[in-house]
């Protein structure tokens, strides 16, 4: 008999960045693996640090459908909003061609909606308003497609493990171990209760120690700071005039607008996306 065949796309939340193993990472979907089923699974994790969708398109798709998964998880996107060139009608393109053709084979999908980095990260508002406004773009995207192909989805973008900083890294954007395993045990939830997930379920609780503040602050200053910087030499100069134009709209009493904008974006992004046989209208 064939193993369950799971594999994992998508960005750092998904290689396990935060959940340290030997050299590595292992991260949540090696401890959801370990736990879809009585017998060995065949686990694959495609997903690499600072992908974006059109990352998980172009590479790593071809690769997962070739390894013909039963279950495959894709959760991306949060990269994309960090970047000047974000746009949410190719991600919402992306998204359903990657979607789509892991459902065309036969395949599981589950997906998850993530919280935005800006209040991850305590950014002040004006800089945090247009980031959570683009994950939002992005999350309603995810919300529909989910829909769309019939995916185990996951709602983790607000809660209260967000405000629970034993479940996050020294770097406030990826869980620690604990968040990993939390993130473990309620995807295996929910594809239990699809009856995708037959076996035990990851245990909640740590092998490790949480880093301690200290830790976290040398994390901050070094390599944190160049995390930060990687990420924000293409985005900040967009991001400062983004933030201008939240506080004028603020100033005016018209923020109301830059969100009227955004539904406006996503639900035309959605509206031109095809509709073929397999898919229903969005």
């Amino acid at each position: 008999m064939r193993p369950l065949t799971f594999v994992a796309l998508g960005d750092s939340l998904t290689e396990g960045v935060g959940d340290p193993a030997g050299n590595g990472w292992r991260g949540w979907a090696a401890l959801l693996a370990a736990g879809l089923s009585p017998q060995p699974v065949r686990f694959t994790n495609l997903a690499v640090s600072g992908a974006q969708t059109r990352d998980v398109l172009e590479t790593q798709l071809p690769a997962g459908l070739a390894l013909r998964p039963d279950l495959v998880s894709v959760v991306v996107g949060v990269n994309d909003t960090l970047r000047r060139t974000f746009d949410i009608q190719a991600v919402a393109a992306r998204l359903d061609e990657v979607y789509g053709a892991f459902a065309g084979q036969g395949a599981a999908l589950l997906t998850a909606c993530l919280p935005d980095p800006g209040t991850m990260l305590g950014l002040p508002g004006a800089l945090a308003r247009p980031l959570a406004r683009r994950q939002r773009a992005v999350n309603t995207v995810v919300h529909a497609l989910s829909e769309r192909y019939g995916a185990v989805h996951l709602h983790a973008c607000e809660g209260d493990w967000l405000r629970d900083r034993a479940l996050w890294s020294a770097d406030r954007l990826h869980p620690g171990e604990r968040g990993h395993r939390q993130f473990a045990v309620r995807c295996h939830a929910l594809l239990a209760r699809a009856g995708l997930a037959t076996g035990t379920p990851p245990s909640p609780e740590p092998n490790s120690p949480a880093p301690t503040r200290a830790a976290a602050l040398w994390w901050l200053a070094t390599a944190g700071t160049g995390w930060v910087a990687r990420r924000c030499t293409d985005l900040l100069p967009q991001l400062l005039r983004l933030a201008a134009d939240e506080i004028h709209h603020h100033a005016r009493g018209t923020s109301a607008r830059l969100d009227l904008r955004a539904t406006h974006a996503v639900t035309a992004a959605l509206a031109a996306l095809p509709v073929g046989e397999g898919r229903e209208a969005a």
